[in-house]
């Protein structure tokens, strides 16, 4: 039987335990449901099952990150008979850690990940990674104890630049809650005849192409890229993207879209290109699911650009 997750990420006295237990004292949360939290940190703030207007409430607290094991949590789900499950994460873990060790059963279903304002800038300049981790696959992002006034376009610009779809809150001092509605162009025109991706801009396209494939199914699209081979490629396919560094050296990763010619182009593994394709957005076998094709207009060699890896 599959098993919702609520993933509630961030960092210690982000505010996570507090918004777990303000929603377990909410009777319309429970509905007889039999929830399951797993705690793997404890801060200053404690749960108050007294408060809770359920018993069908199971704690599992993991203090070490040893412990994180699938063996750990399917007892803990198994004991408790759970049909749902709430993870308040420690931010020092990186996410893959827990997808590792979670149940075959057990499905993410939405990931909120939370941060203290006053010390984000600091986090995000000294522990990067681990914000990254805690943002790029969020679905809500919230900004506690803003003080009144506050500028929101830092903490906009610092997420945006690592997801794209992802909503924002921003929860001030005096209670007050706001939502994001800053409103961040692409660098690109979406509704040229040809769109065109200048060298820098590579990465944003990547990345709101895969986010929202459906607006770019049809469209022509002329960028410069590096040319991949893959064994499981035949003689008309081959893929071209670029290196992409979401933070730091250690994460650099190559982001490429397959693309199909009508004959063997000849192109070696390696080689830089200008491509004039348009996209179709269908089921690949490399990507295992539907995503981006390019079918091949135009290919002609290029120079490497004067920054070979792109950032966000």
């Amino acid at each position: 039987m599959e098993i919702p997750v609520y993933l509630f990420a961030g960092f210690l006295e982000s505010g996570k335990t507090k918004f777990i237990q303000e929603t377990l004292e909410e009777k319309k949360f429970h509905n007889k449901e039999r929830t399951l939290v797993v705690v793997c940190e404890e801060g200053v703030e404690e749960y108050d099952s007294s408060k809770i207007p359920c018993k069908d409430v199971f704690f599992e607290v993991i203090e070490e990150k040893e412990e994180l094991t699938e063996e750990r949590l399917a007892a803990a789900a198994k004991k408790a008979r759970a049909t749902r499950v709430l993870v308040e994460y420690n931010g020092m873990w990186q996410l893959q850690e827990l997808y590792d060790a979670m149940p075959e059963e057990w499905l993410i279903y939405q990931q909120m990940s939370f941060f203290d304002a006053a010390t984000f800038e600091n986090y995000n300049a000294n522990i990067r990674s681990l914000v990254v981790d805690k943002i790029t696959d969020a679905d809500m992002v919230v900004f506690n104890r803003l003080p009144l006034g506050a500028d929101q376009m830092p903490y906009h610009t610092a997420v945006r630049a690592l997801n794209r779809r992802v909503e924002i809150a921003y929860e001030y001092s005096n209670g007050k809650v706001v939502y994001d509605d800053i409103v961040d162009p692409l660098p690109f025109d979406v509704d040229a005849d040809v769109i065109e991706i200048a060298d820098n801009d590579y990465a944003l396209w990547y990345r709101d192409c895969t986010e929202e494939m459906g607006k770019y199914d049809g469209k022509t699209i002329k960028f410069k890229g590096l040319v991949a081979k893959n064994k499981d490629f035949d003689k008309k396919t081959f893929a071209v993207g670029r290196h992409i560094m979401t933070c730091c050296v250690e994460d650099i990763t190559y982001g490429g879209v397959i693309c199909q010619s009508q004959k063997d182009l000849g192109l070696l593994q390696g080689t830089w290109i200008n491509i004039t394709a348009k996209i179709s957005i269908e089921y690949n076998k490399i990507y295992k699911s539907k995503g981006p094709v390019l079918k091949v207009i135009s290919v002609s060699p290029a120079t490497q650009p004067e920054q070979p890896v792109v950032t966000f």
